[in-house]
């Protein structure tokens, strides 16, 4: 689904990191989320690369890049820890500053590295997600049931890696199912089942909930007084679920300076359910 991309690894001080890389021109690091690899980028990165250098990684615990433990306090899969080994691999790969797009959990290690390297991210886009720090404190009955994996995964080990591993293939088809995902094309998705096999990769991407839950809440309360600084685009799935729950765009403005954006016609997998008009929205902004 990449031909034409180079495959490599980087390592980072705390992660090997997994990667695709093509184009020319600015470069662009494209961010996946959960339950997903870098293979969600699939339908748009190769006509991104006409514009940009597009980079597309493995976040730490996801698809083929290493698992490394999370440690008492989750810090190994904070968002912070998982924004360092994007800079660090950047860096190793000559970037010294980049435009960003992350979806679902991508957008939150996106979020977080704006906030702790405003110089290396010159334009932000986010998909399809509010601030981490947001969601927990407005959940109500509507929330709690359309992302009940937020609770789910940040239980304690191992309940939810043994749930999850018992058929790990079944988890991931239900999960897709359950969020109306049917636009995917079924080679993707036989690759997020082919890596959620991996036990590791249960656990590490549990990690990742159960940082959130903690460690993130954390560092996001002591950046309480800091906004992005660069311009952020906000992209939604009309079709989705942060919509109908928040005022995406006044929610995201109480965190960044230059805030932009508008609903998509999909549901939450945006670069897979709608790339045309991904497309054409990110162009425009990281072009501009």
């Amino acid at each position: 689904m990449f031909e034409g991309f180079e495959k490599a690894t980087v390592e980072t001080a705390g992660a090997t990191i997994n990667l695709v890389r093509a184009g020319e021109g600015p470069p662009l690091l494209l961010l996946h989320g959960y339950p997903q690899t870098l293979t969600m980028w699939h339908r748009i990165a190769p006509r991104l690369a006409e514009r940009f250098t597009v980079i597309a990684p493995d976040l730490r615990g996801y698809g083929a890049s290493s698992t490394p433990e999370g440690g008492p306090d989750h810090f190994g899969y904070s968002k912070r820890a998982m924004a360092q080994d994007q800079v660090e691999m950047m860096q190793r790969l000559g970037y010294e500053e980049f435009f960003l797009a992350g979806h679902d959990r991508g957008g939150r290690v996106g979020h977080r590295m704006a906030l702790d390297h405003p110089r290396r991210v010159k334009k932000l886009a986010v998909l399809d997600i509010v601030p981490t720090r947001t969601m927990f404190a407005q959940v109500n009955q509507y929330l709690a049931t359309v992302y009940y994996h937020w609770y789910f995964l940040i239980q304690p080990f191992d309940l939810p890696e043994r749930m999850i591993g018992a058929d790990p293939e079944f988890f991931i088809r239900n999960f897709f199912a359950r969020l109306g995902a049917g636009a995917l094309a079924p080679e993707a998705v036989a690759e997020y089942v082919r890596a959620f096999r991996d036990p590791a990769v249960i656990h590490a991407t549990c990690e990742d909930y159960r940082a959130a839950a903690s460690i993130d809440l954390e560092h996001d309360a002591a950046d309480l007084a800091t906004k992005v600084k660069c311009p952020l685009l906000v992209l939604w799935g009309a079709k989705g679920r942060i919509g109908p729950a928040f005022d995406v765009l006044a929610t995201w403005r109480e965190r960044a300076a230059d805030v932009r954006g508008r609903s998509l016609p999909c549901g939450h997998y945006i670069p897979e359910e709608a790339p045309e008009e991904t497309l054409q929205e990110l162009l425009s902004f990281f072009a501009a």
